[in-house]
């Protein structure tokens, strides 16, 4: 029932202070201003690549008001995938126990996991004409103890296929996890992640956090860029790149910290990059 990732709605006591932020760093566009009622929040939402990012801001006492108050800072708050039948979806995860919010034409969904409110937006499939420096979305990573508990959850909610799934493993991040991938032939997915080294960012975030969003990736045929614009600014980034490859050449993946997006730290890939961790290494395009 899930097509994509489609979006992402990011917490932040400053919206328009995020935006100028997404602006600068992956040339993304402001397609409009509203609110969302049901989290009394003002709301500023960019195009990034054929993504929307949406950033809330407090409009009083109510959700956003409430959350930036018990994690202390801005941060990912809810993930967005598009669906042909939203409601459907959402009443999916309402029979499988989440809560259910509804205005504008999007499903606001809450799922406990963990003791945690775990919160998503299902929106109508929409065509895009991509802006800026990204291509799509295609990830959000959420952080459990319990993987296979939360994957059983993500499943269930939303009536995932486990036979797309696909494990992954990094030590030098220090996790295993599972990618839920909507269908085969797409690289969208929540991506469920249990961090193993407790002295790693993950595991640190862990700690402090507990089951939350932790980031959310991206493709770019524009990575060469998105690196030296965030350098030259003096932009929080890390960068992938194979030690034999020139400097000068596209990397693998790179990651912008969270400060350099008002609180939530997005990952890219280059094309077709991916797939290496997802199940299909022979769909990477090599570097000519």
């Amino acid at each position: 029932m899930l097509a994509q990732i489609d979006r992402v709605q990011i917490a932040t006591p400053d919206a328009a202070r995020a935006a100028d932020k997404w602006k600068a760093r992956v040339g993304a566009e402001e397609i409009g201003r509203d609110g969302v009622r049901v989290f009394a929040a003002k709301r500023i939402t960019l195009r990034a690549g054929a993504s929307d990012i949406e950033l809330l801001e407090p409009d009083g006492a109510g959700t956003i008001a409430e959350e930036l108050k018990r994690r202390g800072r801005a941060h990912l708050f809810a993930a967005g995938a598009s669906s042909s039948d939203p409601g459907k979806v959402a009443e999916q995860a309402r029979v499988q126990g989440a809560m259910n919010a509804q205005e504008k034409g999007q499903h606001y969904l809450t799922i406990t996991v963990e003791g945690a409110p775990i919160r998503f937006v299902i929106s109508p499939e929409q065509a895009r004409e991509p802006v800026g420096d990204l291509d799509f979305l295609y990830e959000v990573t959420l952080l459990a103890a319990d993987q296979s508990a939360a994957v059983r959850q993500l499943r269930d909610a939303f009536a995932l296929d486990d036979a797309h799934f696909t494990t992954i493993t990094s030590e030098h991040f220090g996790y295993t996890g599972v990618l839920t991938l909507f269908r085969e032939g797409a690289l969208h997915r929540f991506e469920v992640i249990t961090p193993i080294d407790k002295e790693k960012t993950m595991g640190r975030y862990y700690a402090r956090e507990g089951a939350s969003f932790y980031m959310a990736f991206a493709e770019s045929a524009r990575m060469a860029h998105i690196e030296r614009e965030a350098k030259k600014a003096d932009a929080g980034i890390t960068v992938d790149r194979p030690p034999a490859r020139a400097a000068t050449r596209t990397a693998d993946q790179l990651w912008l910290h969270p400060p350099a997006l008002g609180g939530m730290m997005l990952g890219v890939s280059r094309p077709s990059m991916a797939w290496r961790w997802s199940g299909h290494p022979e769909r990477v395009v090599p570097l000519e």
